[in-house]
């Protein structure tokens, strides 16, 4: 037999009546005799308490059933968490490793692709290097080879010169002997014809000599000086003679043909000489000229800009300090007294800055009235961007944001609701002012108590 369970549908179960004699549902009932009351059974009040016993016993068990149930469902509901924390985890992980995979291929190939590029460069700058040393020793090489060719053109015409040099002056020689002969042509003294080839074999020599000095490097003005004197006599004796003797073309053309040799085979030295001793030429001295006064025009042009600026900052400083003594005249005195404590000037913007923040107590540029109207302005932007009036606005831009009460018995009516204040969130009120605070609130207790009440 099972016991029946105390509920149905969510319903308590009405207790089952303890019945006397079983009848079949089949059966008439029998009225019964109206006589009083039968007395209960003892087997029927057991069989009442084994009810009772079946039903708590069966409550027990379902209750048992229902804990095991919600245990077990819990505990499923826990292992689906674990699983679904477990699976979640290892996607993370696995997203994360998937990351760190892509980060690394991402890393290898920008690494592969700058070491392809650090090699790529080296090869060529190696390449450049390789092709910018052939081209410079092929650059030497034609160069080597240009300055040989032109040491040669330049040694032949060198010799081609000398060599016209003295066939002219032979040539000259030639020219000028006969008239210098016929003036020392004596019949009974033939030997003076000697001395007319005598002077001319002295400008020569002197004029080798003149040569082999400048190749020593030894001084050659002597020797130039000697030849000169032998060119010069024989042109003297060919002008006396040739005007005596014949006419002044002869005299003059002998002449000229003892003065022309010797000087142009003093010209090919001069120029040896000038070479060796590195002189500029005419056309040299003269760009050197030319440049040193364009540096003097450029430095004087310079100087005189370098002058003006200084004129102009000059001008402005003393403009400043006419501007600042007039508009701040307080601040001007006491940046008298900073630059004369300091041993500088009122130029000095050091000097200008603290005076002014001084007198002023702000920067230079600002005022209390610039300030102000700042500030007025940054109200009025702020009420026309959020649509509040502007007398509505907090005076203050630090203003309390927090509930200073612990448990308020309002709600606030801020949106969004600001926090309520914690220990330690504020600095401590000051002593006097707890003391203020304590002071009041004793006397409104005290007025609340000393008034009569209203019943």
């Amino acid at each position: 037999m099972t016991a029946s369970p105390p509920k149905v549908n969510g319903r308590s179960r009405p207790a089952m009546p303890v019945l006397g004699d079983w009848q079949p549902i089949e059966a008439t009932p029998t009225e019964p005799e109206a006589t009083e009351p039968p007395t209960p059974q003892p087997d029927a009040i057991a069989q009442a308490e084994a009810e009772a016993i079946r039903a708590r016993a069966w409550a027990d068990s379902e209750e048992r059933r229902l804990a095991a149930e919600a245990e077990k469902e819990a505990a499923l509901k826990l292992a689906e968490a674990e699983a679904d924390a477990i699976r979640a985890k290892a996607e993370e992980e696995a997203r994360k490793q998937r990351l760190a995979n892509d980060r690394a291929e991402r890393k290898t190939a920008e690494e592969k692709a700058a070491s392809e590029a650090r090699i790529a460069d080296h090869n060529r700058r190696r390449d450049d290097s390789e092709r910018a040393r052939r081209q410079a020793v092929r650059q030497d090489a034609e160069q080597q080879q240009t300055e040989a060719e032109q040491a040669k053109a330049v040694e032949k015409s060198g010799k081609r010169w000398r060599n016209v040099a003295l066939a002219f002056y032979g040539l000259c020689a030639a020219v000028a002997l006969p008239v210098q002969m016929n003036a020392f042509y004596d019949p009974n003294a033939e030997y003076l014809l000697i001395a007319p080839v005598f002077i001319e074999v002295i400008a020569l020599v002197a004029l080798v000599g003149a040569a082999a000095a400048v190749t020593a490097g030894r001084p050659h003005w002597h020797y130039r000086l000697v030849a000169w004197a032998g060119a010069l006599t024989a042109a003297s004796i060919n002008i006396v003679h040739g005007l005596a003797e014949y006419d002044a073309a002869t005299a003059f053309g002998t002449a000229l043909a003892s003065i022309a040799g010797p000087g142009m085979w003093d010209l090919h030295e001069h120029g040896r000489i000038r070479k060796r001793d590195g002189r500029p030429s005419w056309h040299e001295r003269r760009a050197v000229k030319k440049a040193a006064e364009e540096q003097a025009a450029e430095e004087e042009r310079r100087a005189a800009e370098k002058e003006a600026d200084e004129e102009a900052t000059e001008l402005a400083q003393y403009e400043l300090a006419e501007d600042r003594q007039r508009e701040f005249p307080d601040v001007w005195q006491e940046a008298l007294k900073i630059a004369a404590a300091v041993g500088s000037t009122t130029d000095d913007d050091a000097v200008w800055v603290r005076a002014y923040r001084n007198i002023k107590g702000c920067d230079p540029g600002e005022s209390i009235e610039s300030i102000t109207a700042r500030r007025a302005a940054e109200k009025r932007v702020e009420a026309a961007l959020t649509g509040t009036p502007v007398n509505t606005l907090s005076k203050t831009t630090n203003a309390q944001r927090a509930i200073q009460i612990k448990n308020p018995a309002r709600r606030s009516t801020y949106k969004p609701v600001p926090p309520v204040r914690q220990p330690g969130d504020t600095p401590s009120y000051h002593p006097a002012a707890r003391r203020a605070h304590g002071e009041t609130k004793r006397r409104s207790n005290a007025a609340k108590n000393s008034r009569p009440n209203d019943s």
